[in-house]
């Protein structure tokens, strides 16, 4: 049989070695589990703000197309007022209509862009047509051919509009 030989035991310095450096060890693995904690902690907010936004974006961009839909009906009913001839009645009553369509519109965030004796901006206005004239000031509205609109601060539909040019 062979004899075996003892192990060696380990010195009191050995083993202070040997639990300082599993203590290291471990203390190493918490924090980078904690930085993970942190991280993903940090990438489900931005993911749920994201989210939140998106929704929000969503919902706002889904009423734009329905008022953009509606806007040839809001036209209409001013036409339908300006038209000559009808009933009294009749007016009134198309009166009211256009009048809570209008109320309605503009609580959900419909405003109308200002054209009449304003300066023409191509970003608001389209010219339709453009009229020399000394009587007014280069580049500015004349007249409006269609109402435009911007909804919730975006253009939603440009006004067209008639412009005066120097001749």
């Amino acid at each position: 049989m062979s004899q075996e030989e003892p192990l060696p035991v380990p010195t009191l310095e050995g083993q202070l070695a040997a639990v300082t450096a599993e203590r290291d060890q471990l203390a190493k693995e918490k924090a980078e589990l904690q930085d993970r904690v942190l991280r993903i902690r940090a990438e489900h907010d931005n993911a749920r703000r994201r989210a939140e936004r998106e929704r929000s974006d969503f919902l706002q961009f889904s009423a734009m197309e329905l008022v953009r839909d509606l806007l040839p009906v809001l036209d209409d009913f001013e036409r339908a007022l300006k038209a000559e001839g009808a009933a009294p009645e009749y007016t009134r009553g198309v009166e009211l209509i256009y009048q809570r369509l209008w109320e309605t519109l503009k609580k959900m965030g419909l405003e109308p862009i200002a054209t009449e004796g304003a300066r023409f901006d191509p970003n608001l206005h389209e010219a339709v047509q453009r009229v020399e004239t000394t009587e007014a000031e280069d580049q500015t509205i004349l007249g409006e051919f269609q109402r435009g609109y911007n909804f919730k601060g975006r253009l939603l539909r440009p006004a067209m509009v008639k412009v005066a040019v120097k001749p």
